[in-house]
């Protein structure tokens, strides 16, 4: 059986059956089986967008060539007589507890929110009323942030090539689309997402695991840089190992690590807010149409200099997606993005942000400590401005002008708006760039100008970063793991993943 590679262009709208006659016309061959390597869109001349596909072709009249196993990651179960407490049910703590149970650890993961159908409750009763829930919200629950998002599995980096294989195979396996395997931007959607951690966190106790939901981290008991058992609000739970997976909104652990002694420092990271627009404007920028068979919804990433001093970009843009109220805490006023799996809403969102340092957001040099009260204190007084979870909004033409019109806006931010000047809103300097930014990006991405901004974006990364040895064990302490984007080294579904599944290995090869 011969193997051999190709990549071919298809229409948006094509059908199996073309794509298997253009396989044989291009190799001259009837008889074959395929495989979708990679598939991405080809919008660079309007009047000719396309896939480009690259796929993979066994057939007995190909010679030579071979079918190249990716490489997968080894998990071998072997009964290791170790308990291991991990804290955090996102990506990160969940797929570090998932790799360890699988490998014969015994586990137990402690989640502060609620489950998935708890929470989503919360929620729905959160965008009716107005009252907020800690146990169901966006930031805390069953699957952390990312369960309600747009489930978007790109990263970065180019070394999680193991471990983003057995996400993607453990996300399909549990019920993700097949597509995620081989798309060149996969995604989920929260609809997906919301079944598959629940059919994740069946497997995970049919291996035996133990999961307690709405049971909150609040310390550690330490002997001799050690951590002998885990505090929680439902009793001590003893371990020989760690994980902690904060996510990146939980400041009282952030704050209660730092009193145990956990060290940290600041980092750079990014500010801003949700920019709003209709989809159908970016699809005619993207696109020069409305709408395109066969392919969901146009998408954008913009990044500028900007003022040269704060770089300005666009972040988790969410087509055909909502404005969500994203707030961890009660009376603090966040937003974010959420999409479905067919990104068929009305609108598109994403963040438009810019980078700093938390000493810049201070005017001094602070403190990790001091860098979660700068930001808590911007994040209230979003909430202040209305008293409300209302998000404060102004047009993108307000913004760039520094004046506001108060014009009438339609919006998908389920709580209602209310004008703002944004500009005096945010940090000066944060402030200065976007509005640069802004003027970038709209003579970028035609009828960009056309949308608003609105709320407070504020959880693009953390303003904090552990302080990690060589083999990612939180420094001075011999079984303790930091992990995730709170741990400041990871950002998104498949990085914070990656992270989780990294320190679970790490215990493996240790107790090996």
């Amino acid at each position: 059986m011969g193997y051999k590679e190709i990549e071919i262009n298809l229409p948006t709208a094509y059908t199996e059956d073309q794509l298997k006659q253009t396989i044989s016309k291009t190799l001259r061959i009837s008889e074959f089986s395929y495989q979708l390597i990679n598939k991405s869109l080809d919008a660079r001349k309007k009047e000719k967008i396309h896939w480009r596909v690259k796929i993979g072709i066994s057939s007995a009249y190909l010679k030579g060539g071979s079918n190249l196993q990716k490489d997968a990651l080894q998990i071998i179960y072997k009964k290791r007589n170790k308990s291991i407490v991990v804290t955090g049910s996102g990506p990160a703590g969940f797929f570090a507890a998932y790799v360890l149970q699988k490998s014969g650890f015994d586990v137990v993961l402690i989640e502060r929110g609620a489950d998935v159908d708890k929470r989503a409750k919360g929620i729905r009763k959160f965008e009716k009323d107005g009252v907020f829930n800690p146990l169901g919200n966006y930031a805390f629950g069953e699957g952390g942030a990312g369960t309600f998002s747009d489930g978007k599995l790109t990263t970065r980096s180019k070394r999680v090539s193991k471990e983003k294989e057995f996400i993607l195979s453990s996300y399909i396996a549990a019920g993700g689309p097949a597509e995620i395997a081989y798309m060149a931007h996969p995604h989920l959607g929260t609809d997906n997402l919301k079944k598959i951690v629940k059919n994740m966190r069946e497997e995970f106790k049919q291996l035996g695991g133990i999961l307690l939901f709405e049971t909150l981290l609040t310390g550690l008991n330490i002997k001799n840089r050690k951590v002998i058992e885990a505090v929680t609000s439902g009793g001590d739970l003893p371990g020989d190992y760690f994980l902690i997976a904060p996510g990146h909104s939980a400041y009282e652990t952030y704050r209660m690590l730092m009193d145990k002694g956990v060290p940290f420092r600041t980092k750079s990271f990014a500010i801003g807010s949700r920019a709003e627009h209709k989809q159908e404007i970016i699809n005619r920028a993207q696109w020069g149409i409305a709408s395109l068979p066969g392919v969901k919804a146009a998408e954008y990433r913009l990044t500028t200099p900007a003022d040269g001093k704060h770089q300005v970009y666009t972040f988790c843009m969410c087509p055909g997606g909502v404005v969500v109220p994203a707030t961890a805490y009660q009376q603090t006023n966040i937003v974010n993005g959420m999409s479905y799996y067919h990104r068929n809403g009305e609108f598109a969102n994403a963040a438009c942000v810019a980078g700093l340092h938390p000493d810049q957001l201070a005017g001094r040099i602070i403190s990790p400590s001091e860098a979660l009260d700068e930001l808590e204190k911007l994040e209230f007084s979003f909430f202040e401005f209305s008293n409300s979870y209302a998000a404060p909004f102004c047009t993108i033409k307000d913004f760039i002008s520094q004046k506001l019109t108060e014009e009438p806006v339609k919006s998908s931010y389920p709580l209602g708006l209310i004008p703002a000047p944004l500009w005096k809103m945010l940090p000066p300097m944060v402030t200065r760039s976007i509005q640069k930014g802004l003027q970038v990006f709209s003579n970028k991405l035609k009828g960009y100008d056309q949308g608003i901004l609105l709320g407070l974006e504020s959880k693009t990364s953390s303003p904090i970063q552990v302080i990690r040895n060589e083999i990612g064990l939180t420094d001075g302490f011999s079984n303790l793991f930091i992990i995730g984007e709170g741990s400041g080294y990871s950002g998104g579904i498949m990085s914070s993943a990656a992270d989780g599944i990294r320190a679970a290995m790490k215990i493996v090869e240790k107790e090996s």
